[in-house]
Parts: structure tokens; sequence; C-alpha cells
């Protein structure tokens, strides 16, 4: 029996899309916010699994990230992923991008903190470490001052994420960087970071929502007038 599972990210300025056919990549597809997320997703993953000619109803399930990230991105990316996996039964994971992210850390590296823009002059911050061949977080999503993180930064130690181009003249000297090619989660990591995860019930499908940590930016402008 063929394993096929749909991937999506769409945390950033792009959305990935991918298919993994039996733990191999298949097709694969970009779409530019200039072309917006919500008309473009769910025709571009028509047009791949026809390239591939895979069924819908062949799919395994799908695996999508959640986060940190684009709100509006990420809504739609859950959006899609939950409609298609509600409407052909298949199963759904949903994936940390972070944890993606952390996982196109080299090896060697030993500890790596992945960092976002969280707008306002704060930063996603999370810390992994490779722990019995793994990626693991070793501290909880957060959004902080990036003033605060940064004194808390115990060096050396790597930095990735896509929050490394933004905040790279004040990141400590002595933090290795990753490489940019490695900053923003890929089809292939996605999956692997999926594939040690269960897969949600359908209570779980219904309730999933993306890991933001704070409101949209029209709830912060509001939250704003309301002071």
């Amino acid at each position: 029996m063929n394993d096929n599972w749909l991937i999506i990210e769409t945390s950033g300025p792009i959305a990935r899309l991918g298919l993994i056919c039996d733990a191999a990549v298949g097709q694969q597809a970009d779409v530019p916010t200039s072309r917006r997320h919500a008309r473009e997703i769910l025709p571009t993953i028509d047009r791949m699994l026809k390239a591939e000619g895979i069924s819908p109803r062949k799919l395994t399930g799908v695996m999508v990230g959640r986060g940190p990230g684009s709100y509006t991105g990420l809504r739609v990316g859950l959006a899609t992923a939950k409609a298609l996996a509600y409407a052909l039964g298949c199963q759904l994971r949903a994936v940390d991008t972070f944890a993606a992210i952390a996982e196109q850390t080299p090896q060697d590296d030993q500890q790596v903190w992945v960092i976002a823009d969280g707008l306002q002059n704060q930063v996603y911050v999370q810390k992994f470490e490779w722990i019995n061949a793994v990626w693991c977080p070793t501290q909880p999503l957060q959004i902080l001052p990036f003033p605060e993180w940064q004194k808390n930064v115990v060096t050396p130690c790597s930095i990735s994420g896509p929050g490394v181009a933004i905040y790279d003249p004040y990141i400590p000297p002595d933090c290795r960087r990753v490489p940019e090619i490695d900053r923003e989660a890929r089809i292939e990591s996605v999956f692997a970071v999926g594939s040690r995860l269960t897969s949600l019930t359908q209570p779980e499908l219904f309730a999933l929502e993306p890991l933001y940590l704070r409101g949209s930016s029209a709830e912060e402008k509001l939250k704003q007038q309301s002071v």
C-alpha cells in the first residue's frame, strides 16, 4: 500500500506545498503571497496530485505547519489542511514550524535557537538540543522583547530561523548563524517531524488553531485603541 502525504507550510511569505510518496519527495510548488494563498493553494495541490498520478482519496494524510508565522498565511494553510483531511477522511498531523526549522540544523551544532520576527521589537524564540539523534525542544515557544531574549542567550550557540536576517546585527558575534537556505522550513523537514507525531483526533482537528501566541494585527490594534 502506498504511503502518500500532502505537506502544507504557510508560515512565511511563500506557501510551500509538496507531496511525499513512500518517503520520497515528489511534486513541490511555491505560492508567493502576491498571488494570494487562499486563491492558489487548492488549484496548485490539484495540479500536483495529477502530475504525480495520485487521486486525492489515495492520500494517507496531510501534514501542516502550524506556526508561528504569518497569521493570515497560517489560517489559510490550516483551514485548507483541515478541510481536506475531513472531506477525504485521511489523517492530519500538525507540525510546529520551528521544529521543522531546527530539523535542518547541522547535527554537530548540538543546540540551536530558532527565532522569528514577532513585530513591535518582539521575537518568537525557542531552543532545541540534539538529544538521542533528534532535535528536541528544551524550552517552550515564547514571544519576548528582543533585548530580553538577547541578554539571556548563553554563547556560543547556533541561531536559525527567519528572524536572523532581521536581527543579525544585534545577535552576539560568537553565535553561529545557520546558513540562510536552512532558516525556512522545507517540505522534507515538515515530513520528518510529522512522521514522529500522532495524527489528530476529529475533535483535535476541529480545535486546531495557528500557533501564534498573540492576537492578529487587527486584534492588537483594537487592544491599543481600547487602552
